[in-house]
C-alpha cells in the first residue's frame, strides 16, 4: 500500500517535470504477492474480530445487567414447599418491578429474601395483607379485615398436602403472611412470622423449565373467583 502511494507521487513528478520514462517492472511472484495480502489481512481481521467482540460485550453488560438487577432475574426451585405448583429444578423468571408501582396481591406467588437470614431466597405464596388478621383454623384460613369483619374464608384449591394447625396473627402495615402450598411440609409466617415488603424481591413472572410446562404467572391465583 505505501509502495503504491510512492509510485503515484513520483509519476506525477515525472509528468510535470520531464518527459516520462520507462522503468522496467518486475511484478511479485503469486507466493509472495499472496503471502504479504494475506498476513496483512489477517492481522486486520484479528483485530476486528477482537473489536466486534469487545463491542458486542460492552451491549450485553449495558443491557443485561440493569434488567437483571433492577427488571427480571431467574431463580431456580429447590425443596418440595410449593409442591405440586412448583418442584425442584423450576427455572422461573421473576418480575423485580411491579411491586414499584402496585402492591402486592393475595394468592401471588412471591420470591422473597428469608427474614432470617437475608442471604438466602425462599418462594411462597400471598396469603395475609398488611393490617389484616390471619387466623388458621382446622388448617383453614380465616382473614379478618375491613371488609370482612366477620371474616373470610379462603378456598384454596391449589393446596395439596394441607396440615391441620391452628394459629392466629395480626398483621402491620408492611407485613404479609405467606405460606407454602404443600402445607404439611413448608417453613414459613406459621413458624417465623410474617415477611416485610422490602424483603420481598417480586412475584413470578415466568417458568421456562419444564418445557411442558411454560407460561406466563406461573402459580398465581386469583381469590375473587373463588370466594
Amino acid at each position: 500500500m505505501f509502495a503504491m502511494n510512492k509510485n503515484k507521487s513520483s509519476s506525477y513528478t515525472d509528468l510535470s517535470t520531464q518527459q516520462p520514462k520507462t522503468v522496467d517492472f518486475v511484478p511479485p511472484s503469486n507466493e509472495q504477492s499472496s503471502s504479504g495480502i494475506s498476513n496483512f489481512d489477517d492481522k486486520n481481521k484479528k483485530e476486528n474480530f477482537f473489536i466486534e467482540v469487545f463491542k458486542f460485550s460492552l451491549i450485553i453488560l449495558l443491557i443485561v445487567l440493569p434488567f437483571r438487577m433492577y427488571v427480571a432475574k431467574p431463580f431456580i426451585v429447590e425443596g418440595s414447599s410449593m409442591s405440586p405448583t412448583f418442584e425442584t429444578g423450576n427455572y422461573l423468571i421473576v418480575d423485580q418491578i411491579s411491586y414499584d408501582f402496585e402492591k402486592p396481591k393475595r394468592g401471588e406467588v412471591i420470591v422473597f429474601k428469608y427474614p432470617k437470614d437475608q442471604t438466602r431466597f425462599f418462594i411462597k405464596r400471598i396469603v395475609g395483607l398488611p393490617t389484616e388478621t390471619v387466623e388458621i383454623k382446622n388448617g383453614n384460613i380465616i382473614i379478618f379485615n375491613q371488609q370482612n369483619p366477620k371474616g373470610l374464608h379462603l378456598k384454596e384449591n391449589y393446596v395439596k398436602h394441607p396440615q391441620i394447625s391452628d394459629s392466629k396473627i395480626k398483621l402491620g402495615k408492611d407485613e404479609y403472611f405467606v405460606m407454602g402450598d404443600n402445607r404439611a411440609n413448608s417453613s414459613d409466617s406459621r413458624i417465623w412470622g410474617p415477611v416485610k415488603k422490602n424483603l420481598i424481591i417480586g412475584r413470578t413472572f415466568v417458568r421456562l423449565l419444564p418445557i411442558n410446562q411454560i407460561g406466563l404467572f406461573p402459580g398465581s391465583f386469583n381469590f375473587q373467583n373463588s370466594l
